[in-house]
């Protein structure tokens, strides 16, 4: 339980342990009443809460007035109100001349009974209701209509002041009295109940305050209408309750207009500078405050040239963006807090962890005694990863790849040593090893790449790309039964640059969308066109990349490309990798879609990536294709050649076609005849060629088998 909720508790028991101690001594009470001195009091008192009142109206009025809020402004307004009538009662009841001798004491009870009639009820309707911002102008308007609701009520009061002289006498006026008291009394109550209850969810420290100034008004109230009075002392005590919970009230307001909302600023600011400096996925400092580092330790650097070796380790992991988009995002934001943690939890003494933004990591280290330390530290970071992680969908086992920059040696600027660092893991990725310290040769590279994606990108609308075609070859007739469609980039300038050099870079830039669409119509066009000039139909087999197979329309895409060019889908093979079916709900609906086209479905590369022989019996498919590294080796390496045996085995039971890739001579030709391959290609029959080439070797005439 909070203080300020104890408070409240204690507050509520305070104010029934006073009144029954004072009714207990209420004899003794009575005996030391004194007229002059209890209209002092009452003097002093009630002047108290007249200012206490104002109070509470100039700080709604006058503070914060940019930032109004519902609560706020009918409070200042209300308690305008209620500060006249108190002004009005106390003077009259006191007994000060100018104004007792127009208003007498049982005419003053009836303002006093007005004002707490009125703070009863603005209170419960005002803090038993949602609070909400309200424009600056509203101001204006609801203290017009405050000043209105005074003016009626010292209507009202004037207008019984005038009938004084004839309902004086009658009982039931003092009744009415009596039942307005209850009414008031009931009123505080039910507004301690309903601004309590709802919801029941922690409450504001201003909220508990005004809660205790209700407690205390109540009290006051039973004081003002106790049956047993022994005269205005009874009074006096209601006027110290009420001077009680006007304090409190004042406070709580002023928690509310001053203390809270300065308080919401300095969070607000102090949030928004931990985001500014902070990753909120993984909690980690980010880029911004690592540059900030650096700046530090290349300074002290400077200042004290005794100071050891500062590494900056930049980490990527490996193939994340296939396990975002296969998995979902979801999943890979799970990974990468799973990966701050566990490196997280390995930091040691003058070690610091920072998220770089994405899937990238750095891990600064600094004193260290030599460059050796520093890699065989990153090494450790390496072996955190050879145990898998657990994701929701299962233990997934990954790698990460490493750069690292070392000051002083790799850069003079925080900014250097930090690109330095970055240069050197995506060389690290590139070369397929897992750490890389920076070379300057690498930033030659880097700047290499930036020029071929930004060549990439026109590639498109220059015209650059070209279709090969590589058959594919039925072992048991002979006969050309399809080919494989290959992208090829003709540069004006490099020449003729290989796919392994562009195909990733297009994948990282999303560009392999575009590039995949046009190599998806230029094959289907050029496929069409050899059926129109009286060919054999053959199938053309297309690869679809990551991105091509998540887009949600790229069934719809396919469909429309095919009715455009009038291809039949039975003569389109789509590729895809195994990679590509880790989502398995995805990934199924996906192929589902495609399939109801009548298009047919491989798997590329089969058994180099992620296998499943659950998922594999049930996925819509048509045909396993044996990757080119098992095939090369299988007269070599007994381990290959059991493979390809296994998945040829495999696919026959499960009534899939298999095609082996790589057949570079005729002894692995016969090995794959004796396994019952359905069907092959490779160098052995052809290294991918041009549409003219392909139709006069392949179309025009029949291919001459290796025996």
């Amino acid at each position: 339980m909070r203080q300020e909720e104890k408070k409240t508790i204690h507050a509520a028991i305070i104010g029934a342990v006073l009144f029954l101690l004072i009714q207990i001594f209420r004899t003794p009470l009575g005996n030391i009443e004194d007229k002059d001195m209890l209209s002092a009091l009452y003097l002093i008192i009630g002047c108290c809460n007249v200012a206490f009142a104002f109070a509470i109206f100039a700080q709604g009025w006058l503070f914060f007035a940019n930032r109004l809020s519902k609560a706020r402004l009918h409070t200042s307004a209300l308690f305008l109100g209620v500060c006249i009538l108190d002004f009005l009662h106390t003077l009259s009841f006191a007994g000060i001349p100018a104004i007792s001798s127009y208003i007498n004491a049982e005419q003053s009870l009836w303002l006093l009974t007005f004002s707490r009639l009125a703070s009863a009820l603005g209170i419960l309707f005002i803090f038993s209701r949602a609070d909400k911002p309200v424009a600056v102008e509203d101001k204006h308007k609801v203290f017009r209509v405050s000043f209105v609701m005074i003016l009626v009520a010292l209507a009202v009061f004037i207008f019984g002041y005038m009938l004084t002289p004839w309902i004086s006498g009658y009982s039931w006026v003092s009744g009415l009295q009596h039942l307005t008291d209850l009414v008031v009394l009931f009123v505080y109550l039910l507004a301690v109940v309903l601004i309590v209850y709802p919801g029941k969810a922690d409450k504001s420290a201003s909220i508990l305050i005004i809660i205790r100034s209700l407690i205390f008004f109540a009290l006051g109230q039973v004081f003002f209408m106790n049956p047993l009075s022994v005269g205005k002392m009874d009074y006096l005590f209601g006027m110290l309750s009420s001077g009680v919970a006007y304090y409190l009230l004042l406070k709580g307001v002023y928690r509310l207009t001053i203390e809270e909302p300065f308080q919401e600023n300095e969070q607000a600011e102090a949030r928004i500078n931990y985001l500014a400096y902070h990753d909120d996925l993984t909690g980690l400092p980010n880029r911004r405050r690592l540059m900030q580092r650096m700046e530090e330790i290349v300074i002290q650097g400077e200042r004290d040239k005794s100071r050891g070796f500062a590494a900056l380790v930049i980490m990527n992991i490996n193939h994340f963006k296939n396990i975002n988009d296969s998995l979902g995002h979801y999943a890979g934001d799970l990974l990468l807090q799973l990966v701050s943690k566990r490196i997280g939890n390995d930091v040691k003494l003058n070690e610091e962890l920072y998220s770089m933004g994405a899937d990238e990591f750095a891990f600064l280290m600094y004193d260290r005694t030599g460059v050796e330390n520093c890699l065989i530290r990153a090494g450790e970071l390496l072996k955190l990863f050879e145990t898998p992680v657990q994701l929701e969908s299962g233990e997934y086992h990954i790698s990460l790849s490493l750069g690292m920059s070392i000051y002083p040696g790799d850069g003079d600027t925080a900014e250097q040593l930090i690109q330095n660092a970055d240069t050197a893991v995506h060389n690290a990725k590139d070369q397929g090893v897992e750490i890389r310290r920076y070379i300057p040769a690498m930033q030659m590279k880097a700047k290499e790449r930036l020029k071929l994606e930004n060549d990439l990108r026109r590639a498109l609308e220059r015209d650059e790309f070209y279709l090969v075609y590589q058959p594919q070859v039925q072992l048991d007739s002979e006969e050309i039964v399809g080919m494989e469609a290959l992208l090829r980039w003709d540069h004006p300038k490099r020449g003729l640059v290989s796919p392994v050099d562009f195909i990733p870079i297009a994948e990282e830039s999303g560009l392999i969308v575009p590039i995949g669409e046009w190599v998806l119509k230029t094959a289907c066009l050029q496929n069409k066109s050899w059926q129109n000039a009286g060919y054999r139909p053959i199938c053309v087999s297309i690869n679809l990349s990551m991105r091509q197979f998540l887009q949600p329309n790229l069934a719809g895409k396919i469909d429309a490309i095919l009715k455009d060019i009038g291809l039949d889908p039975c003569y389109v093979d789509l590729e895809i990798t195994e990679s590509m079916t880790l989502d398995k709900e995805t990934a199924f609906d996906q192929l589902n879609r495609l399939k109801r086209l009548g298009v047919f479905i491989s798997i590329d590369d089969f058994g180099t990536g992620y296998s499943s022989l659950h998922y594999l019996k049930d996925m819509p498919i048509d045909r396993l294709k044996i990757d080119r590294s098992f095939v090369s080796e299988v007269m070599e390496d007994s381990n290959n050649a059991a493979i390809v045996s296994t998945i040829t085995s495999m696919a026959h039971h499960l009534k899939l076609k298999v095609t082996a890739e790589g057949v570079e001579n005729k002894e692995q030709l016969q090995f794959l005849r004796q396994q019952h391959c359905h069907e092959a290609q490779g160098y052995l029959f052809s290294k991918p060629v041009k549409a003219a080439e392909f139709e006069m070797f392949f179309l025009k005439s029949s291919l001459g088998m290796p025996s």
